[in-house]
């Protein structure tokens, strides 16, 4: 692929598959640039995304695999649980680093990828999700020069991850999905702007890189972008590094796990409820034991010790009820799934 030539790198989450599916429905069979494409699905949900697309458009769709050169006029959807990198030389790499957003592929690692190779030939489009990955990685194809586009949220199904790109980064151009292939087809045709020179976050980007891209160096060295911060990682409990783009704060742990601001908040509501469950579960277990042992004592004729025990017994079951009312008022606050994941369910 020349170096003058454009490359169109596109995320999307919940909602996805039918944006995707009608933008590739519009694209014309002579698109001159590849397209790199980003879903969260789930990581043991069988790769759906290029058959059904390659039904739907004239362009021929893929699975990315790792160390395959991209060429224009393709489409290339990274498989479920690895992370789709664009790489040097015209290459894509396929890897299983560390999850970002909570999320493996994720669009983050994607777009930092575009931005670091391609620079201002990079062409960044968020489509229809929840939450606000993508945002990151548009504010450094932002740095780097290129393009950002981002889907009409009031024509998205799930409006927050376009709605997180336009309120943080640069997006020159907010679209409906039925304009966005045009528009594709107008940006691929004009010159790209002249390189951008990355100053100093063009270190923090290759570092970053590295650490999606599963680099030993990267992975071992002790330099991470950002500041120390008082928060843990819920994956893995290590210290958080913030890291401030522009008025967006995300978070990174020693081992590379990275949370924007409401994937965090989700990451720790989710470690909530986990704790909460395990809570109930450990009553209920000492509810059940006090009842015997209280009963035990009965037989025995120790009525104080049964006393004893049938209040430990009430104690335990008044705080699992707490704990219940807790988890029934909250059980329908999730976050929405996409379409290809809740067919791996």
């Amino acid at each position: 692929m020349s170096e003058e030539e454009r490359i169109v790198v596109i995320g999307a989450s919940a909602g996805g598959v039918s944006a995707l599916i009608q933008l590739t429905r519009n694209l014309p069979p002579d698109f001159p640039a590849p397209i790199l494409v980003v879903l969260h699905i789930a990581a043991e949900a069988p790769s759906l995304l290029a058959p059904i697309l390659n039904r739907e458009g004239m362009l021929p769709v893929v699975t990315a695999e790792d160390g395959q050169r991209y060429r224009p006029g393709q489409i290339y959807v990274a498989p479920p649980d690895r992370h789709l990198l664009v790489a040097s030389g015209g290459k894509l790499q396929v890897t299983r680093g560390p999850r970002e957003n909570r999320h493996r592929p994720a669009v983050d690692p994607l777009f930092r990828s575009a931005a670091l190779v391609a620079g201002p030939r990079a062409i960044a489009v968020v489509l229809t999700g929840a939450l606000d990955d993508g945002t990151a990685g548009m504010l450094a194809i932002n740095r780097a020069g290129g393009i950002g586009v981002a889907q009409d949220p009031a024509d998205a199904l799930y409006p927050s991850m376009p709605s997180s790109a336009i309120a943080h980064a640069r997006v020159d151009h907010v679209v409906p999905l039925a304009g966005m292939a045009g528009l594709l087809v107008r940006l691929v045709s004009e010159p790209h702007a002249a390189a951008v020179d990355p100053g100093s976050t063009e270190g923090d980007l290759k570092l970053e890189q590295g650490i999606a891209a599963l680099d030993r160096a990267a992975l071992a060295g002790d330099d991470r972008p950002g500041q120390p911060s008082p928060y843990s990682c819920p994956e893995c409990g290590g210290v958080l590094w913030e890291i401030r783009d522009a008025t967006f704060a995300r978070y990174r742990c020693r081992v590379g796990h990275a949370y924007s601001p409401e994937t965090m908040l989700g990451a720790q509501d989710d470690l909530l409820e986990e704790a909460l469950w395990s809570a109930m579960k450990t009553l209920e277990e000492s509810a059940r034991l006090s009842q015997r042992l209280a009963a035990n004592e009965r037989e025995r004729g120790r009525t104080w010790m049964a006393e004893r025990f049938e209040e430990k017994e009430a104690d335990a079951r008044k705080r699992a009820d707490v704990i219940r009312r807790h988890l029934i008022r909250d059980h329908d606050a999730t976050v929405p799934v996409d379409t290809v994941e809740q067919k791996s369910r």
